[in-house]
């Protein structure tokens, strides 16, 4: 009953849109800085997550930082333009409401990425309220251009395109 309430009420798509809104302000706020900040790099951050899973508490996992030390540090060139671009586009995306579903999971992906890594800030809440998102599944962009472009997309596939083209020939 609650999955159909927050897959299908449209007074709920309502105030998806809004946590929608907030959190794709949230990315594209913190993706723009980085982006016009000049000469962004995240080899720091990536040092430091590695550097906190040691001692008696470490706040990194011994696996996240094999990881960060094996594939994102010697590679940190290309973590800093996806993390800064990443940011950015999930930020757009979340906030016209397009390929919401998608851009959530992107998101709430990087939110991991970044708790997994010692932050915490506000990953915690925006994992919280984005799970909401991913849940709602459609809902979440009903009031958005998901509205028009998912169900284009759903009309629009190669085979009934390859059927029509059948049928006028």
């Amino acid at each position: 009953m609650i999955m159909n309430f927050i897959r299908n009420n449209k007074i709920f798509a309502g105030v998806l849109a809004i946590i929608r809104v907030y959190i794709g302000y949230s990315w594209l706020t913190s993706g723009w800085g980085k982006v016009t900040g000049g000469g962004f790099d995240a080899s720091g951050f990536l040092h430091g997550a590695v550097a906190s899973a040691g001692g008696e508490h470490p706040a990194v996992q011994g696996w996240w930082a094999a990881f960060l030390e094996s594939v994102a540090i010697p590679n940190a060139g290309l973590f800093s333009f996806l993390v800064m671009w990443g940011e950015v586009l999930v930020g757009v995306a979340l906030i016209l409401g397009i390929f919401t579903n998608f851009a959530a999971l992107m998101g709430i992906t990087m939110n991991f990425a970044f708790l997994f890594s010692g932050t915490v800030s506000t990953n915690a809440q925006m994992v919280l309220l984005t799970v909401f998102l991913i849940v709602a599944g459609f809902n979440a962009g009903r009031y958005g251009l998901d509205r028009w472009i998912i169900p284009f997309l759903k009309n629009y596939t190669p085979q009934k395109r390859d059927k029509k083209e059948i049928a006028v020939a």
